[in-house]
């Protein structure tokens, strides 16, 4: 197989390995012969076939690999075994490394981490000082950006966005242009789903599903295996669990409980430090 890139003399030293810069030797994609790349520390970071390659001052090394039409390019690291493949595409300063894969057109950037074993894929993005790590899943046209982290076995896909310094973990799902953002954290076994917005210091839990166009904000409380959908709000210092369901427009609020297995619907209000429960 011609070889369509080989290691100069030019080296950096990073983590303890010796790193190369890396020179075309043949023209492809938007590279020509000459083109100097970025660094790697052996050819079996870098396919020399395919269209991937490796810019500016951008690293690949350890076991980690870059096959199909990948880039790495600007400051980016990938490292450990991590795979890039398809059309990924990794930049700015943003990270990867231990075990995680990118493929299809997903994107790395800015300052974002992606690491452990996480997937990212479709036209997923992940940028600014984000995080995903554990077993994660971020897929479709999904972003995760400013502070926001996604890890241990939390999947989100769809057209979601999850963004400021919100939290989806533990195996939580968001999906279905759902968005979370403030400091709003969404764990356990909870999915919030169908355009709902959860934001401020929300906290959606438990076995709780928050669906349709429902909001919950403040420093309200969503656990068990509560449903809120429809056009339903909670908020303020509210709580709603166990086997409740609040949907229709009702909306709950201040310092109201609703537990055991109420239903609150319709154009119900419940506020103030009221209590209901079946």
């Amino acid at each position: 197989m011609e070889k369509k890139y080989k290691l100069t003399d030019e080296t950096i030293n990073v983590d303890g390995r010796t790193l190369y810069r890396i020179e075309a030797l043949k023209d492809f994609s938007d590279v020509k012969k000459g083109d100097k790349g970025g660094f790697v520390e052996n050819e079996d970071n870098l396919s020399q076939s395919d269209d991937c390659w490796v810019y500016d001052d951008a690293a690949v090394y350890g076991n980690a690999r870059v096959f199909g039409g990948a880039i790495v390019c600007d400051n980016a690291i990938v490292r450990d075994n991590a795979v890039l493949l398809t059309y990924a595409k990794i930049y700015d300063h943003a990270e990867v490394y231990g075990h995680a894969r990118l493929y299809d057109h997903a994107k790395a950037y800015g300052n974002a981490v992606v690491c452990d074993n996480v997937e990212l894929s479709g036209n997923a993005r992940v940028y600014g000082c984000a995080e995903i790590y554990g077993n994660a899943v971020v897929r479709d046209n999904a972003e995760v950006y400013d502070y926001a982290v996604i890890c241990h076995n939390a999947k989100v896909f769809g057209d979601v966005e999850v963004y400021d310094s919100a939290k989806v973990f533990g195996n939580a799902e968001v999906h279905y242009h759902a968005k979370v953002r403030g400091n709003a954290k969404v764990y356990d076994n909870a999915i919030v789903s169908d355009n709902a917005i959860i934001y401020n210091n929300a906290r959606i839990y438990g076995d709780a599903y928050v669906y349709d166009n429902a909001r919950v904000c403040g420093d309200a409380y969503v656990y068990g295996n509560a449903r809120v959908c429809g056009d339903a709000e909670v908020y303020g210092n509210a709580e709603v669990y166990d086997d409740t369901k609040v949907y229709d427009d009702a909306v709950v609020y201040g310092n109201a409980v609703v537990c055991d297995h109420a239903v609150v619907r319709g154009n119900a209000k419940v506020h103030g430090f009221a209590v209901v429960r079946e």
